[in-house]
């Protein structure tokens, strides 16, 4: 199980203190959305740049673009560990997503809520993650969408049929309220926002959610 913190909920004028606040997190969740893919404007190459030299903990870097094809393949070569492109914006996924495991990254797929999982089954071997909205994308805050949480059990499904190590990702209204029904469902790595950066203490908040989601968990203790 592990917990991703979205610095979209972040302090964006003190990113670099933000991202300090949760040293046992095991991941760092950079939101990058360029107002077309998305109604919202966030960050770019640049602040993942600085952002990668203010910190040891890896970057989960999310990219709800257009033409993740173009512009993925410089976040892996930035350093992000891990860069997840969006089913519905990329033309060719298996070509990106092996040039981002050659360049040394990880490679995610993202859907939308209302997008199925089940066409990209054969995506599988290719990939490290799949990354399923539990929100609609654009931004932080916005409450969990229990319809997903029956594509999270396929994704699952789906994973353990290939046979392939793949990560099963949420993203979206992760809280001590959801996160349980995500575990349960086959989720091992959630993404919180505001339940996060929005706690009075925020690394024990991962503690705090990393630990529910272990007690929830569906998958065998070694998954």
């Amino acid at each position: 199980m592990q917990i991703s913190p979205s610095i979209l909920s972040a302090d964006f004028a003190r990113l670099g203190e933000e991202m300090a606040r949760v040293p046992d997190a095991d991941w760092i969740h950079v939101d990058v959305m360029d107002y077309a893919f998305v109604p919202n404007l966030t960050m770019g190459l640049p602040v993942v740049e600085s952002l990668l030299a203010a910190t040891s903990t890896p970057l989960d870097c999310h990219l709800m673009i257009d033409d993740p094809d173009r512009w993925a393949p410089g976040y892996a070569e930035a350093g992000a560990g891990s860069v997840t492109f969006h089913a519905e914006a990329v033309k060719a996924p298996v070509r990106l997503a092996r040039t981002l495991r050659g360049l040394g990254s990880r490679a995610g797929l993202a859907v939308n809520p209302a997008t199925p999982i089940t066409p990209y089954a054969d995506l599988l071997p290719d990939l490290d993650m799949v990354l399923l909205m539990t929100v609609e994308p654009g931004f932080g805050g916005q409450p969990f969408l229990d319809m997903v949480l029956p594509k999270i059990a396929e994704a699952r499904e789906l994973v353990r049929r290939s046979g392939c190590d793949v990560w099963v990702q949420v993203d979206g209204g992760v809280s001590e309220a959801t996160i349980g029904r995500c575990a349960e469902a086959g989720a091992d790595v959630f993404v919180a926002g505001s339940a996060v950066f929005g706690a009075e203490d925020p690394d024990r908040m991962v503690r705090t959610l990393r630990g529910m989601a272990e007690a929830a968990s569906s998958l065998p203790a070694d998954a």
